[in-house]
């Protein structure tokens, strides 16, 4: 029997609405304190609780935790020794005591509407999993830059928990609100994945026979990287364990996927075959020379941003690009999933 055939009083467990909401943290001193405080605000009218696995950090993430257990019983510290978000995720979904499991990041903020409004979807559509718009939102130059180019087609393709679009069954979403009976029948989060393991874990709901719902209304605050080199390192381990998900799961890449390996392979190409034989065939990487200034002028509000979005926007694609491309078979070992 599939998933998607529980009833509403399995889904839900109990007559009064409630919700876990879970959050692996590793270095996220600077907005932890902002992110529980928007969970602990939300107009939801039922039984809340939020766990935070924390992993062994280099900054007060461990303090600050602590302190907010302390000011608010619904908050739990639970220790995550490895520090990897899929282990984490898995300890607090272990953890938890209600049926509604909402995933929620350390330097990501809900809107005060955002659990109930979870919970209404989760009941009307049926799905295993909602999630909405993951909204980069920047405090300075360089990350406003950055947010503008994670959410246009020009910098991160056209997924829609990236641009938008309109409601409905999606490949994956931003973060989610799942029903903890599927998860767990499914294993949880594959502890083998550094990334990606959102997308692997939506594949295996739908494997499953449930439904992953995108809805806009939906809109988490994300805070992108602060300087190029996070960035570089973001979008570099992004690429290559896309590129795992692809290994293990025959059939699950686009075009979308394929275009920065492919602009990689074509601009080094261009490159090397200039400067050996004749500057004619320097064309391919003038052409996205020019791409890059067109769509920094697009995606750019003010001319700060102008200036940064060309080194962001080719950090963003060749990065991920080289991650997909150098992505090793032995990055993710063959190990079971947590029972």
């Amino acid at each position: 029997m599939g998933v998607m055939t529980t009833s509403a009083n399995q889904l839900y467990g109990s007559p009064e609405p409630e919700i876990s909401v879970i959050l692996p943290v590793l270095n996220e001193a600077k907005y932890l304190e902002e992110a529980v405080d928007a969970i602990l605000d939300q107009d939801f009218d039922g039984l809340l609780e939020i766990i935070l696995t924390v992993g062994p950090s280099h900054d007060d993430t461990e303090r600050i935790a602590k302190e907010l257990a302390q000011k608010d019983a619904r908050v739990v510290v639970v220790a995550n020794p490895t520090g990897r978000t899929a282990a984490g995720l898995n300890l607090a979904v272990a953890a938890t005591r209600y049926s509604i499991i909402v995933r929620v990041d350390g330097h990501s903020k809900i809107p005060n509407n955002y659990l109930s409004l979870a919970y209404e979807i989760l009941k009307q559509t049926g799905a295993v999993n909602v999630g909405g718009i993951m909204a980069a939102e920047g405090q300075s130059i360089f990350e406003n830059s950055v947010a503008r180019a994670m959410r246009s087609p020009l910098g991160v393709g056209a997924s829609r928990f990236h641009t938008g679009g309109g409601p409905g069954a999606a490949d994956t979403v931003y973060l989610g609100a799942f029903r903890k009976q599927a998860l767990v029948a499914i294993g949880g989060f594959d502890e083998r994945f550094t990334r990606a393991q959102d997308w692997e874990l939506n594949f295996r709901l739908r494997a499953a026979g449930g439904v992953v719902y995108f809805d806009p209304r939906l809109v988490v605050t994300y805070r992108p990287r602060g300087s190029v080199k996070a960035l570089a390192k973001q979008y570099f381990e992004y690429g290559r364990w896309r590129r795992v998900v692809s290994r293990r799961h025959e059939g699950t890449i686009n075009y979308r996927y394929l275009a920065p390996p492919f602009t990689v392979i074509g601009v080094l190409t261009s490159i090397v075959l200039g400067v050996l034989f004749t500057p004619i065939l320097f064309i391919p990487a003038l052409t996205y020379a020019l791409f890059i200034l067109i769509a920094s002028a697009r995606i750019g509000k003010t001319l700060a941003e102008f200036v940064s979005l060309p080194l962001i926007l080719l950090t963003m694609h060749m990065t991920w690009g080289i991650g997909f491309l150098t992505s090793p078979k032995s990055l993710a070992p063959k190990v079971a999933l947590r029972p």
